[in-house]
């Protein structure tokens, strides 16, 4: 084999330029992709289509994930290429920040006061039927002004023996009629009104209900049996019975029309509740009358609406 002979194994003569080596072909077939065909310059993928590779139109940019350089001279605004701001109306302020500071103010000031009293009054409750104790026995005075009669506490309901007396309040006074003259009334039994009043009610008042009943509780609580005052509340609950019942005989129209309570008194009927007949129990059937002195009545024991038109109590009462 000679100088001229081609092939692989040829040798080169002296002088002469060495035979160029072919380089193989390392495109692929047709209809073959090779991984560098997605790729950019900077080794990021690309998703070019047969279409743009035979144009030979540029690819589109894709957007940059975050935390990419940028690779454009564009300055970077902090926003990204697929970001869109969108202005959204904040809604409207409502309830008390919709108004005005002073409102704002006002309304905080009446809520501080209601929480106070609330709490103010749940305290005082609390003392009320809490066992004795320092705070008690140095303010219960001031405790009892509050809680009579108003928002007293009775817990019988949850006695092991309650109550099994029918007691009735009955009242009778002493008016001057529209002629002058000085009369006596009979007696006007007031728990029997109240009962009659509550009877086919599916929904009686508290007052039907409870006012008397009550006020006669707290007259007997604070009196022994001598109809005498054992305490500070002994007056109170005097006075409270007193207002309620002639504010009932107004009702009544006790000596007829224009008549003005002058003095009252006030007894009391108790009698006991019969035991089953299943029951071994054995009980009295008399009844025990409590009879309380007469007492005057004052202009401030009658209601608004139930005074005389004169301080003499000569005409008619105004209703």
């Amino acid at each position: 084999m000679d100088a001229y002979d081609k092939g692989s194994n040829a040798r080169p003569v002296p002088g002469e330029p060495a035979a160029a080596v072919p380089v193989p072909d390392s495109s692929p077939p047709d209809g073959h992709e090779t991984a560098d065909d997605h790729k950019t310059s900077d080794g990021h993928e690309t998703s070019d289509s047969p279409e743009q590779k035979l144009s030979g139109e540029a690819p589109a940019r894709i957007p940059q994930q975050y935390g990419d350089p940028q690779r454009d001279d564009q300055q970077y605004d902090g926003r990204y290429d697929d970001e869109q701001y969108v202005d959204t109306a904040l809604p409207p302020p409502t309830g008390i920040a919709a108004l005005s500071l002073p409102y704002q103010i006002a309304a905080a000031l009446a809520l501080a006061v209601v929480a106070v009293a609330a709490c103010m009054h749940v305290g005082m409750v609390f003392l009320h039927v809490a066992p004795s104790n320092t705070v008690t026995k140095q303010h219960g005075q001031a405790i009892d002004e509050w809680i009579y009669p108003e928002f007293e506490q009775n817990w019988k309901l949850f006695a092991p023996n309650p109550l099994q007396q029918n007691i009735a309040v009955q009242v009778r006074a002493d008016v001057r009629a529209a002629d002058g003259e000085i009369r006596t009334t009979r007696w006007y039994d007031l728990s029997a009104l109240d009962g009659a009043a509550i009877d086919g009610n599916l929904l009686p008042s508290h007052t039907q209900q409870n006012e008397l009943r009550r006020a006669w509780d707290f007259f007997v609580a604070t009196h022994d049996n001598a109809n005498r005052p054992n305490g500070l509340r002994g007056s109170l609950s005097e006075k409270y019975l007193r207002r309620i019942v002639v504010l009932r005989l107004d009702r009544e129209q006790a000596g007829g029309r224009g008549a003005v309570v002058q003095q009252v008194q006030v007894r009391s009927r108790t009698s006991n509740v019969p035991p089953p007949k299943w029951s071994q129990e054995q009980v009295s059937d008399k009844p025990i009358v409590r009879v309380l002195p007469w007492w005057p009545v004052s202009e401030a024991d009658r209601a608004a609406g139930t005074r005389p038109a004169e301080s003499t109590g000569t005409e008619a009462s105004a209703r």
